[in-house]
């Protein structure tokens, strides 16, 4: 149980200002978390909600404003002055280690290592007593890394209440998760809640935000926008507290099935891959102007198709056609010839080269290919004229092809990816979670994007763990689990809950 101040209140925040060098990331903000309630945080990417809850949890220092823990003066200077204080926080990406046990994993760290009770029966005891108190059961001698990723997220939250935390920080809890998951996840959030502790959940998720938050805060630009109490918001009012303006909605024209010819064939690939990260067999095709989802709960061959693909491994039996033309085992260079075109997942990895300028990163895949030479120089003057006409086309900003890719937002770095693919007009686009980690003006931006290269007359290969934007966009969903597809539907023939039950590995009919 969570103690709390006379008002109400277990932490205050009050004006906490945090700048990194010329950008303000927080500007005098106000927040709050009262006792027993979910209190959601949104904004857009830079809007300065990491920074605020990393100020919360001692990660970073403000440099001004105060901090108050039910109701006292706290000086929070470092995770572990936050847990002394009972406020833990829970990572988007998790910190397990893959080889030690549940148990293991959840006492890690919290007492010393010669301490006698540490015996692996004992804290295989301790953990599954306060798993089980705690409605979340899980066998404790289990390596981590065998879990699903959901159970591997209730290994993390574990932690933080073994610690004896009863104010949580979640941050984007569930962007790994599949619907079955996601709903399982807020049922915990709220027995939780139930159970006296406090919460603050960072999503951009807006419809769980509709489902569990009794209070909404909005940051936009490093400012606090607004304090909203349940029943006196909805989606497109936190929509407009986030942007400024209105954003209408996207709607894909679902395309009906068509005799046309494939633009992209994958027949009866077999590959390996880590764990259930194999293909098993798989089949699919994209025709001319759809867009084909890819659905499924993370770590089922999702990875290894798409590596297979677009040529980063090589498949041990079947194929891959594009527009007719055999490009199995393909090197990359022969596959963008072919006209496949990829919005990698990660950006930061695959989709740029940070160190580079904005303009060196557009014009990477074709200077190998002989673009912008002059009798064995290289034209830049061209590159950087090029880069600047496809950073004011993309409304990239600012629309310098001088800068360094680092220095531009999540958003704005996702533009330049998109701006360097799509302006090659490709046959087929591999759009793999292409709005991961984006804001909500940045994701209606690409979402538009998709949708104009569908129109275009260009296949669309959509992988993405948001399945709200696979329902949106998608003219046909398949489900993979376990390297292989176990549902595939159109769109308008499509049933929520044999998709949930599909993700989960499970059918319809032996559901009933």
């Amino acid at each position: 149980m969570v103690t709390a101040a006379s008002d109400g209140t277990v932490v205050e925040l009050h004006g906490i200002s945090k700048s990194y060098g010329a950008t303000r990331a927080n500007v005098d903000i106000d927040f709050d978390l009262r006792a027993g309630e979910i209190h959601v945080l949104l904004g857009e990417n830079g809007a300065g909600k990491t920074t605020l809850m990393n100020v919360m949890f001692g990660h970073v220092l403000p440099d001004a404003g105060t901090i108050r823990v039910r109701g006292a003066d706290a000086a929070i200077h470092s995770p572990h002055d936050a847990l002394e204080l009972g406020i833990g926080m829970v990572h988007q990406h998790f910190s397990l280690v893959p080889t030690f046990s549940v148990a293991e994993n959840i006492v890690l760290g919290s007492r010393p290592a010669m301490d006698l009770r540490f015996r692996r029966g004992a804290i295989g005891a301790e953990t599954s007593e306060l798993a089980e108190r705690f409605g979340m059961p899980i066998a404790p001698h289990v390596a981590v890394g065998d879990l699903p990723v959901d159970l591997q997220q209730r290994v993390e939250i574990l932690k933080v209440l073994y610690r004896g935390a009863t104010i949580l920080i979640l941050d984007e809890p569930t962007s790994l998760l599949g619907p079955r998951q996601i709903e399982n996840l807020l049922e915990i959030l709220r027995d939780l809640r139930d159970r006296g502790c406090s919460i603050v959940l960072v999503t951009h998720k807006l419809g769980e935000v509709m489902e569990v938050a009794d209070r909404v805060t909005v940051l936009r630009g490093g400012e606090k926008v607004s304090t909203t109490e349940r029943g006196a918001f909805d989606e497109r009012s936190l929509t407009r507290a986030m942007t400024g303006h209105d954003i209408a909605a996207v709607e894909s024209d679902h395309a009906p099935w068509t005799d046309d010819v494939p633009m992209l064939e994958v027949r009866e690939l077999n590959a390996p891959g880590e764990g259930a990260d194999h293909l098993d067999s798989i089949s699919l095709m994209v025709r001319p102007g759809e867009i084909l989802g890819v659905a499924g709960v993370e770590g089922n061959g999702q990875r290894t198709l798409v590596n297979c693909v677009c040529g980063l491994e090589s498949a041990e039996s079947g194929g891959v056609w594009i527009a007719g033309e055999d490009v199995t085992g393909a090197g990359t260079s022969a596959l963008r010839s072919a006209g496949l075109a990829v919005i990698p997942e990660d950006r930061h990895t695959w989709g740029l080269i940070l160190d580079m300028t904005v303009a060196e990163n557009i014009a990477m895949s074709d200077i190998p290919a002989g673009a912008y030479s002059k009798t064995g120089l290289l034209d830049w003057r061209g590159v950087r004229r090029r880069a600047r006409q496809l950073l004011e086309e993309y409304d990239v900003r600012p629309p310098d092809p001088d800068l360094l890719a680092s220095s531009l937002s999540g958003g704005n770095q996702q533009k330049v990816v998109l701006a360097r693919e799509l302006s090659r007009e490709p046959r087929v686009l591999l759009a793999d979670n292409p709005t991961w980690g984006l804001d909500v003006g940045a994701i209606d931006y690409v979402h538009r994007r998709l949708l104009d290269v569908k129109h275009s007359g260009a296949a669309v290969l959509l992988l993405s763990m948001d399945l709200e934007e696979l329902l949106k966009l998608s003219d046909r969903l398949i489900v993979l689990f376990r390297g292989r597809i176990v549902l595939e539907r159109s769109i308008g023939d499509l049933d929520m809950d044999e998709l949930a039950l599909a993700m989960a590995g499970r059918s319809a009919t032996a559901a009933v």
